[in-house]
């Protein structure tokens, strides 16, 4: 089903879809091709894409492909959703210690539809953190590991 969704391959793709997104939440789903996860994220993300056309361009980012991504929003574990709205970065307080990215896949198609609403409706209004309008069971737990402190 991922053949549905478009794919960045370079960093040059990838500036141009986070600059020229107006007025659209660019949802930016890092992993791979390969991971059983990641084919789970992207069954959910083509079978929303329809409902979410009009608020939302949704792109597959492959994190071989796009090292320096990678490193910046530190992915470690994937699949990592990143949003955007505006050329900015949108956070969601997913009740973890990491507010820059989604980890894992969402339970249902419903879930995404709902976080992409609520980030809409906060970056009209000029927020860059959001609430999840998720319930707590529904987000997946893990621990951040910091090296070098």
């Amino acid at each position: 089903m991922a053949y549905v969704l478009p794919r960045l391959l370079t960093k040059k793709e990838v500036d141009h879809a986070i600059k020229t997104s107006e007025d659209r939440v660019l949802v930016l789903r890092f992993g791979r091709e390969t991971d059983a996860v990641c084919r789970q994220m992207d069954d959910i993300l083509v079978k929303a894409q329809g409902e979410l056309e009009n608020m939302a361009s949704i792109y597959i980012v492959d994190i071989d492909a796009v090292p320096v991504y990678t490193e910046y929003f530190d992915i470690n574990l994937i699949p990592a959703t990143v949003f955007f709205f505006n050329a900015q970065h949108m956070k969601v307080d997913w009740g973890t210690p990491d507010h820059t990215k989604f980890i894992g896949s969402f339970k249902t198609k419903q879930n995404l539809i709902d976080v992409v609403e609520t980030i809409y409706r906060g970056a009209m209004r000029g927020k860059l953190i959001v609430n999840s309008p998720l319930d707590p069971r529904d987000v997946p737990k893990y621990s951040l590991l910091y090296k070098d402190i």
